[in-house]
């Protein structure tokens, strides 16, 4: 999927929780998604996909995890996306990456291999840390191969991975500089890598191939992009200018340019940076430049593809706190569909079930489902935007302000709680409690939008 990933080191963030996030992005406008909890006795053993009909045999101990689910997986499969485990451990997947002619040579993709479709359900289940997570998806693709190459990462209470498909059988992976962030826009991201540092992982013959078939074009050491990214025309209007964007948003006093091509994997913030301050940079499109899609030059605006676009399916942050109680430590800070027109709501993920809006998308139009909803708010507001952007930014204001405080609560709530089964209810309250809230604002702010916007309308005398 065309998406973008923004992964925060834990000392790069404002309350010390690292944060892996990322928009889920699609090929046309619509693609429900489904947010819902998958129980051990769920899990598919005999694993086969739709898209290629691969089978695999799955392991019989997965955990009880969360995912993002199609709408219909027996039609479509199960592009699972994104989940934490009850080990705590998160997983988002993909970032669709790209590659080179050199690299498809030596190492041509698997049209019958795993994908995006497959990722987390056949990892996340079976892993209690962000580098067991690697480790079992570079074992899965040295074994079945890949026909996409793809980003994928993983984060923990302590640590957060990316890791890079290369070719069809090949990986890379890097630890996030606990200090930085990662901007990762559809295009191979990593950078400088040493094979024998204790922060990188890779296939066990990768430096070899790299060396064996001269596919290194730097004198010295090793710059994973140069080697196995793309170089097309077409990453400096789809894809570099977003990198570029990110990091001007959070090193504003940086001189930074949206055509550069050799900006850092990783990097160190100008301020702390906030769950608020990822979920900005999501919606972005180009705000107070002269790319705007909106306000910006005419012509300009349509230059760059912007980060918040109508393709956005869903977006998500997700959060392993350390300095609670390991039973609702995980949280996933949810919305669906256009991001420039959703609220962020965060949703424990030790839990049994979770809140209907948000689990019961359905490819038919619903005003019930958050999925839907956030669609006609972004239909009505994206031809006057600015009309209706007071009602907009408070949406997203106050959806985050109502989560944070159901949170907080709810916190301070657990350890009055007197088992797991307790804590358990108590967790599934504060999410149908966000859910609520978040449906409600997002209700409220429809309402203003039809009501300021039938006084402008052209039937009228």
């Amino acid at each position: 999927m065309p998406c973008t990933t923004i992964l925060v080191g834990k000392k790069a963030s404002a309350d010390g929780v690292a944060m892996v996030a990322r928009n889920e992005d699609y090929f046309t406008a619509f693609n429900p998604k489904r947010f819902v909890v998958i129980k051990p006795e769920d899990q598919p053993v005999h694993y086969q996909s739709v898209h290629n009909k691969l089978k695999l045999e799955l392991p019989k101990d997965p955990q009880r995890y969360t995912s993002l689910l199609e709408a219909d997986i027996k039609k479509d499969g199960y592009w699972g996306e994104v989940g934490i485990n009850t080990a705590n451990v998160s997983m988002s997947a993909t970032e669709t990456s790209t590659t080179n002619s050199r690299v498809l040579g030596v190492d041509p993709l698997n049209p019958k291999g795993i994908g995006e479709e497959d990722f987390v359900t056949i990892v996340l289940p079976y892993i209690h840390t962000a580098r067991e997570g690697v480790q079992r998806l570079g074992q899965l693709l040295e074994k079945y191969g890949t026909y996409e190459s793809n980003g994928v990462a993983f984060g923990d209470a302590n640590e957060v991975w990316y890791m890079e498909t290369i070719g069809g059988h090949h990986w890379a992976a890097k630890k996030v500089p606990d200090d930085s962030y990662v901007a990762a826009p559809n295009w191979f991201s990593i950078t400088d890598f040493d094979f024998n540092s204790d922060d990188t992982m890779a296939s066990a013959d990768l430096e070899q191939m790299i060396e064996d078939n001269h596919l290194n074009l730097d004198r010295d050491g090793y710059n994973l992009r140069h080697i196995f990214g793309s170089h097309n025309d077409s990453d400096y209007g789809y894809n570099i200018p977003r990198q570029w964007y990110i990091q001007h948003l959070f090193n504003p006093h940086d001189d930074l340019r949206p055509d550069d091509p050799e900006m850092p994997f990783a990097k160190k913030p100008e301020h702390l940076l906030t769950v608020e301050d990822v979920k900005y940079a999501l919606s972005s499109h180009y705000q107070h430049t002269p790319y705007d899609t909106y306000e910006g030059t005419p012509e300009k605006k349509h230059q760059f593809r912007p980060i918040g676009i109508q393709r956005n399916q869903e977006v998500h942050v997700l959060q392993v706190r350390p300095n609670v109680d390991p039973a609702e430590a995980g949280i996933i800070w949810l919305a669906y569909g256009p991001n420039p027109y959703n609220g962020l709501a965060p949703f424990y993920t030790n839990v049994l079930d979770t809140p209907a809006p948000y689990r019961d998308s359905s490819k038919k139009f619903d005003i019930n489902n958050m999925y839907w909803l956030t669609h006609t708010i972004a239909t009505m507001g994206d031809d006057h935007n600015w009309r209706y952007n007071a009602s907009l930014e408070a949406l997203g204001r106050n959806t985050l302000a109502q989560g944070r405080h159901i949170v907080a609560t709810t916190d301070a709530q657990f350890a009055d709680a007197k088992d797991e089964k307790a804590q358990q209810q108590l967790l599934m309250d504060a999410n149908e409690k966000t859910a609520k809230a978040a449906h409600d604002l997002a209700l409220k702010c429809l309402g203003e939008m039809v009501q300021k916007g039938s006084l402008q309308m052209k039937l009228n005398y």
